[in-house]
């Protein structure tokens, strides 16, 4: 019977002790490490460094050094040449405008006098008015020249938009700009002046008599809308657009007079041209 059972689960057999010392194996060829003597790690000991390292760091050094002054010379220079500037009443103006693709200086809002901001702001709308309605002056008249009329009145357009954008902004943006900032006088007569040119212009553009062809007049819209409606239909956008202009500017130099005359230098003008008519004289 006894056969027919498995042996004691329990029994752990022979005794082993874990702590009698185990032979060496007959194959192992490792050896203990021999032992660092005790000035292995002399830190007292020098540091080689050749020669040709340092001399190069100190060659380094002293190109470092002299750009540093070269710089400092230049900076110097650029900051007395600013100085000589403002005392001289010369504005230095960094293009800023547009953002993407800056052309001009224009920053309303930290160089023109608070309560002239909004005035100027909408100054600066119909300038970019003008824009919009010269440009689309170009777009009618493509329409028209794809319709069959004449291709002279496409390429009037496109003379009008290279030679009126930059001359708004030289003859009367600018100066207005300029007069805002500085309280010139004579920057505001100049701004009249032309201004005045440009308020004759847009209505003139938007009535549009027969010989003088354009893509935004009333007149010429009157006539195509009846031969064709797509040309017509572009036409009143321009004239629409060309009225919006003449409306704002009408406001604007009116609001700019009002200020000229309230600010005093509409007398300060009489007295300089007095002056300059005496001169002429004498």
């Amino acid at each position: 019977m006894a056969g027919r059972y498995d042996p004691n689960p329990f029994d752990e057999g022979d005794e082993v002790n874990p702590f009698a010392s185990v032979p060496p194996a007959a194959n192992s060829r490792l050896s203990p490490l021999p032992h660092e003597p005790a000035d292995f790690y002399d830190r007292s000991a020098p540091v080689d460094i050749p020669y040709d390292s340092a001399t190069d760091l100190k060659k380094k050094e002293r190109e470092l050094q002299a750009r540093e002054a070269d710089l400092k010379k230049r900076e110097d220079i650029v900051k007395r040449k600013e100085e000589a500037a403002a005392r001289a009443g010369i504005v230095l103006e960094e293009k800023n405008w547009p953002p993407f693709f800056p052309i001009i200086h224009h920053d309303i809002a930290n160089e023109i006098p608070i309560h002239l901001q909004k005035l100027q702001y909408v100054a600066f709308t119909t300038y970019l008015g003008l824009v919009l309605c010269l440009l689309w002056n170009i777009i009618a008249t493509t329409t028209a020249w794809i319709k069959g009329e004449d291709p002279k009145i496409w390429f009037l357009a496109l003379i009008y938009f290279i030679s009126g954008v930059p001359l708004s902004y030289v003859l009367w943006y600018r100066p207005l700009y300029r007069a805002f900032r500085s309280e010139s006088a004579f920057k505001f007569s100049w701004f009249f002046l032309f201004y005045l040119v440009h308020i004759g212009f847009v209505i003139f553009a938007a009535v549009a008599p027969p010989r003088w062809q354009n893509g935004g007049g009333i007149l010429p819209a009157v006539d195509l809308v009846g031969n064709h409606a797509l040309v017509g239909i572009f036409y009143f956008v321009g004239f629409g657009l060309f009225c919006l202009e003449s409306l704002l500017s009408i406001w604007v130099i009116q609001q700019v007079y009002m200020y000229f005359r309230g600010s005093g230098h509409a007398a300060q003008m009489k007295r300089e041209v007095a002056r300059s008519a005496v001169r002429a004289a004498i």
